[in-house]
């Protein structure tokens, strides 16, 4: 199995990762290879969306729903 080192991470990211791994029972390193597994392995949602236009035959015939929830604005401070 190979290993990768992480060099210049944030020791807030760290502690995170350390407090997720904590809560999944698992050790830090466990945890950051699930993560990076789950990661590397999630299907590409562009080439989801191409397969999707194939099977339907093209773009033109996608069913794009109706959007009825209100749009929403976000304050960061």
């Amino acid at each position: 199995m190979s290993s990768i080192i992480v060099r210049g991470l944030d020791p807030s990211v760290k502690r995170q990762l350390a407090v997720q791994a904590k809560e999944h029972g698992r050790s830090l390193e466990a945890e950051v290879w699930d993560i990076l597994t789950r990661a590397a392995t999630r299907p590409h949602i562009g080439l989801a969306l191409a397969q999707a236009a194939r099977e339907v035959g093209g773009v033109d015939d996608l069913q794009i729903p109706e959007r009825t929830d209100p749009a929403r604005s976000v304050d960061f401070e």
